[in-house]
């Protein structure tokens, strides 16, 4: 009997707890907007956070309460902004294309290094080795855990262990910029046009012991700039791009390194007149401190 009385009480709360389930679900349940799906499977899937929210599908949610634009999706071509915005009702959107760039031009042939490094084939790995085996404690230690890490292949190490970013490929999703232990990724629109290649906060010649093509905080570019365009902070020259004047390359003339140049449209990289030509192809030799 006592059996029978604890099934019939479990049976009871089953069917209480069922009933306020169901009228809970249709008292709370929300329709969600079908064009959400669509337009999740109009977007590439990729789920790269370019468009400043963590996937796809969030940010088809945003589009659909006009929240964002088509436009923010950097991977997507212009057509599909254009058959998304005709979807939802809404403007396609205009927004400047922003690419990643490396604040490093220490490539094998103008960058000491002072030891081998023998260990996992890495940036973050090496950077736990005091820091790498590079001279310069800024400079990009060259194992390509940007080019790893770049779903789209937008990035290839060259010839002299440098990442090199594809403009024309770039989605600007941040994942080099996340996952550079020396910090020397940051997103920019293209049309700065103007770039420190550099991060060496030390001054003097000396500097170029370490490498050949750093700032050696001779503030040359600051002098020559408008506007106080460029101005020299903690032995680095940096630009103020609230201020960009996009049509002068004054600011490069006088560099003695290059470690300040001007990026062209295509990508191109220019460097001052005064820049000294780097013909070396070769590694350098390692140089212990």
């Amino acid at each position: 009997m006592t059996i029978l009385i604890a099934v019939g009480i479990m049976v009871g709360l089953t069917f209480l707890l069922t009933t306020f389930l169901v009228l809970a679900n249709k008292k709370f349940h929300v329709d969600e907007d079908r064009r959400i799906d669509i337009v999740t499977d109009m977007l590439p899937g990729s789920n790269c956070g370019a468009c400043g929210l963590p996937g796809c599908r969030a940010f088809a949610e945003a589009l659909v309460q006009k929240k964002a634009m088509p436009v923010q999706c950097t991977v997507s071509n212009h057509e599909t902004h254009i058959r998304i915005a005709q979807l939802i009702g809404v403007e396609v959107g205009v927004q400047e294309k922003l690419v990643a760039r490396l604040a490093c031009a220490g490539g094998s042939n103008v960058a000491y290094r002072q030891a081998s490094y023998m260990g996992l084939q890495s940036c973050r790995a090496a950077a736990l080795m005091a820091g790498g085996d590079k001279r310069c404690h800024w400079g990009c230690l060259g194992f390509g855990d940007c080019e790893k890490a770049c779903d789209f292949s937008a990035i290839h190490m060259n010839e002299h262990g440098l990442p090199i970013v594809n403009e024309e490929t770039c989605t600007a999703c941040g994942d080099c910029v996340d996952v550079c232990p020396k910090d020397l990724f940051s997103l920019h629109p293209v049309s700065h046009h103007l770039w420190v290649a550099c991060k060496n906060q030390q001054a003097g010649d000396e500097v170029l012991s370490d490498c050949e093509v750093a700032c050696t905080a001779c503030g040359r570019c600051a002098i020559d700039s408008p506007d106080d365009l460029i101005i020299m902070k903690h032995n680095l020259a940096v630009i103020d791009y609230s201020a960009f004047k996009a049509n002068t390359m004054k600011s490069i003339q006088r560099c003695p390194t290059g470690a300040i140049v001007w990026i062209e449209t295509n990508g191109a990289v220019v460097k001052g007149a005064a820049a000294a030509k780097i013909i070396r192809k070769a590694a350098l030799k390692i140089l212990p401190t």
